[in-house]
C-alpha cells in the first residue's frame, strides 16, 4: 500500500488538514504538540492491551494488580483482600498449593486476566463501564465469579473505570458519578480505626475495632486534622496507662494496647478526644464483628482469654442490653455486626429502637440478595460496601443505590489486606457515601485513601462539599 493509499484509506488528509487549522486558530506556540493531541482526540480510545500480574498487599499476601492500555496510557488497578472469604461474598480465587504463599498465590486469577479477560476486552470503548463488566461476567458464567476469580474480575473493572476517565478528560469521581447517575460530589466523613481488638490483635478486647468519625468538621482536611491529633493524643494516653508497647498497631493501623473490656477501650478513647478540644465535635463508632465469637446463640466476650469467668458468655437480649448502656454513656454513633451474620432477629430489634447507625457487613457482604432482605425487614441501615465482596464497579454502583433507596448511610470500606490503590476514595465521592473506612490515620496503604480525599477536595475548591454532620440519612 503507498503512502497516500493508506492516507485515503484512514481518511487522514482531512484529519491532518483540522488539526493544522485548529493550530493556526489558536495561535499555538507549540503546533507539533498541539496537532499530536488534536488527532489523539480525535481517534476515539480502545483498549488495546491487558496486562496483569501478581503483587503483595498490605499482609505481605499475593494479589492481583492489572495495567489496562488505550491510546490515552495505562491504567494501573490492585484489589484488596479480606482476613476471610464470607459464604455470600464473591469468590477470591486463588492458587491453594500450600508449597507457594501458603496456598495463596493468585498466578491461576491473573493467567484468566492474560488470557481471557484480554481477549474479550480487546477493542472495546473504556467508558462502557456496564458493558465491560457485563462481558467479564458473562465470561465467567458462574453466581459468585468463581471461574474467573472475583479478583481477577474487579481489578480489570478498576483499571478500565480509570481508563475510561481519562477518555472523558475528567477526574475519576466525576466519571464514576456520571455512570451512576450522581450529581453532587460529596467528601465523606472518615471513620478512623484507632483501636485494634478482636481477631485482628492479640490484647483482649473482644470486638474488632473502636472508630472515631469527626462529624463536626467543616472540610474533609480538618477531618483529616481532628483524626490525626486525636491519634496522637491517644497514643500518648496508651503510653501512659500501658508503655510503649501498646502502640503497637495492628494491620489496619490501630493501636492494641492490652485493654480487656469495651468499656476499657472507650475510656481511653474518651481521653484523647477530651485531650484534642474536639469532644463535641468527635462522634464514636465500634466494630463488633459479633460473628467471631458468637457460639450458637451466644456471644462469647472472653473468647480470648485464656482464664474466662464465665460472666461474659452473653444472649442477644444481653447484648442489646450492652449496647444501650454504651450508647448511654459515650457518644457513640455506629455499631457494625452488633450480632452474628444470621441473628436477624436480634439485629432487626435493636436497628428498631433507633439507638445509632447499624452498619451491616457480615450480615450483607455487599450481596444484593442480602441487602435486598435486610431492606424489607429492617435489619440494619446502613451498608458496608466492600467492593471485592461483589467483583465489578457496575455492581457497587447497583448496591449503593439500593442502599440510598431505602434512606440508609453508605460505608465505602478499605479491607485489612490493602494496596495502595486509592479507588474507593474517589469511589466514596462519586457515590455521595458520606462515610469512608479506611483504617487509621497511619500506614501508608490507608493514608493513600485519605490523601486522595485531600486533593479531591482542593481540586472541588468553591464546590467541595464535606458530609459533616448530614453524614447518614436520618432512619
Amino acid at each position: 500500500m503507498s503512502v497516500q493509499e493508506y492516507l485515503d484509506k484512514h481518511m487522514l488528509s482531512r484529519k491532518i488538514e483540522d488539526a493544522v487549522n485548529a493550530a493556526v486558530r489558536a495561535k499555538t506556540p507549540d503546533p507539533v504538540l498541539f496537532i499530536s493531541n488534536h488527532m489523539k482526540k480525535a481517534v476515539p480510545s480502545v483498549i488495546m492491551k491487558v496486562k496483569a500480574r501478581q503483587v503483595l498487599d498490605s499482609r505481605g499476601v499475593p494479589t492481583v494488580e492489572v495495567d489496562l492500555f488505550t491510546n490515552k496510557g495505562m491504567f494501573r488497578a490492585s484489589v484488596p483482600s479480606g482476613d476471610s472469604t464470607g459464604l455470600y461474598e464473591a469468590v477470591e480465587l486463588r492458587d491453594g498449593d500450600k508449597g507457594t504463599y501458603l496456598g495463596n498465590a493468585v498466578t491461576k486469577a491473573v493467567k484468566n486476566i492474560n488470557e481471557k479477560i484480554s481477549e474479550v476486552l480487546v477493542g472495546m470503548d473504556p467508558t462502557v463501564q456496564l458493558q465491560i463488566d457485563q462481558a467479564m461476567i458473562d465470561l465467567d458464567k458462574s453466581e459468585k465469579k468463581n471461574e474467573l476469580g472475583a479478583n481477577a474480575i474487579l481489578a480489570v473493572s478498576i483499571a478500565a473505570c480509570k481508563a475510561g476517565a481519562a477518555e472523558k478528560e475528567v477526574p475519576l469521581y466525576k466519571h464514576i458519578a456520571d455512570l451512576s447517575g450522581q450529581t453532587n460530589s460529596i467528601l465523606p466523613v472518615p471513620a478512623f480505626t484507632v483501636i485494634s481488638g478482636g481477631k485482628h490483635s492479640g490484647n483482649g478486647l473482644p470486638i474488632q475495632d473502636i472508630i472515631i468519625l469527626p462529624t463536626g468538621a467543616g472540610r474533609f482536611e480538618e477531618a483529616l486534622q481532628m483524626g490525626s491529633e486525636t491519634y496522637h493524643h491517644l497514643k500518648a494516653v496508651i503510653t501512659e496507662k500501658y508503655g510503649a508497647n501498646g502502640c503497637n498497631v495492628g494491620e489496619d493501623g490501630g493501636f492494641i494496647p492490652n485493654v480487656s473490656s469495651v468499656r476499657e477501650g472507650l475510656d481511653i478513647v474518651q481521653e484523647a478526644i477530651s485531650r484534642t478540644g474536639y469532644s463535641d465535635r468527635i462522634k464514636i463508632g465500634i466494630d463488633v464483628a459479633a460473628t467471631d465469637f458468637c457460639i450458637g446463640t451466644k456471644y462469647d466476650l472472653e473468647f480470648k482469654s485464656p482464664n474466662k469467668s464465665g460472666k461474659n458468655f452473653k444472649s442477644g437480649k444481653d447484648m442489646i442490653q450492652m449496647y444501650k448502656e454504651l450508647c448511654t454513656d459515650y457518644p457513640i454513633a455506629s455499631i457494625e455486626d452488633p450480632f452474628d451474620k444470621e441473628d436477624w432477629e436480634h439485629s432487626k430489634y435493636f436497628c428498631s429502637l433507633g439507638l445509632c447507625q447499624v452498619v451491616g457487613d457480615d450480615l450483607l457482604m455487599s450481596n444484593p440478595k442480602r441487602i435486598g432482605r435486610a431492606i424489607q425487614e429492617s435489619a440494619c441501615n446502613s451498608l458496608l460496601l466492600k467492593i471485592n465482596q461483589i467483583g465489578t464497579v457496575t455492581e457497587a454502583v447497583e448496591v449503593v443505590k439500593m442502599a440510598k433507596e431505602a434512606h440508609w448511610g453508605v460505608v465505602v470500606s478499605h479491607r485489612c489486606g490493602e494496596t495502595d490503590d486509592s479507588f474507593i476514595a474517589d469511589l466514596a465521592v462519586a457515590l455521595g457515601a458520606g462515610q469512608i473506612k479506611a483504617g487509621a490515620p497511619c500506614r501508608g496503604e490507608r493514608l493513600a485513601k485519605y490523601n486522595q480525599l485531600l486533593r479531591i477536595e482542593e481540586e472541588l475548591g468553591d464546590q467541595a462539599v464535606y458530609a459533616g454532620e448530614d453524614w447518614r440519612p436520618s432512619c
